[in-house]
């Protein structure tokens, strides 16, 4: 007799095949092409559409609200996100070492790479903690081990990108490996603690994107 899958193995499942085809995507095209094809185009359809097709056919939820995208108590979320994130903002320019430089924001791209930022912080956070972190922990109530487990798997996702961008090398590379999993641990935890809501993850990872994408 075949037994049937979990939840839980359900949705590493969906995980997987999300991070084969995103890989595969990586080894092709590598950071060849324009980050605004990468972030509005590519992760929406590799990292959304399985996701969209598995939430309607086998869970039958709504989707926005299954992932935890709500209105409820979004302008606090966004402004106490705004101000965690620039936390990870200062980190992420530490970490590649470049000096702040105020004329940055009057740079006419300026715009763009923020468009940019949060486009990759929406996608990566209703994957990594709408997804994933919030079903894993309502399938285990243990907060810990589904937020480690969660933010492992959120590193595993940047894996590709981390080893075929030609400007992350040597001690770099190691930075913000490290930095991505505090990251991680961090939103996990902010998510589960605020009621599994995402705009404060969004708004926190799209922070930290965004000094990757400017300083990197």
């Amino acid at each position: 007799m075949v037994r049937s899958k979990s939840h839980t193995e359900k949705i590493l499942n969906v995980w997987a095949i999300v991070l084969i085809i995103w890989s595969l995507y990586r080894a092709y095209f590598k950071t060849s092409l324009d980050p605004l094809i990468d972030e509005f185009i590519a992760k929406p359809l590799v990292f959304l559409l399985p996701l969209y097709i598995f939430i309607n056919r086998t869970e039958k939820k709504p989707f926005w609200s299954s992932l935890g995208l709500t209105k409820k108590h979004l302008g606090s979320e966004i402004f106490y996100g705004f101000l965690i994130g620039i936390v990870f903002f200062v980190g992420g320019m530490l970490t590649t070492g470049v000096k702040f430089k105020p004329a940055i924001f009057f740079e006419t791209r300026f715009l763009l790479v923020v468009l940019t930022s949060f486009a990759a912080a929406f996608t990566e956070e209703v994957l990594s903690r709408g997804f994933v972190l919030k079903r894993l922990y309502e399938d285990s109530k243990n907060m810990f081990t589904s937020a480690f487990l969660a933010s492992v798997l959120f590193f595993l996702l940047h894996v590709p990108i981390l080893f075929t961008s030609q400007n992350m090398t040597g001690m770099l590379l190691f930075k913000v490996m490290i930095t991505d999993l505090i990251l991680s641990l961090a939103v996990s935890f902010v998510f589960l603690a605020r009621g599994k809501r995402l705009a404060m993850p969004i708004m926190i990872h799209a922070m930290y994107a965004l000094s990757l994408f400017l300083f990197i």
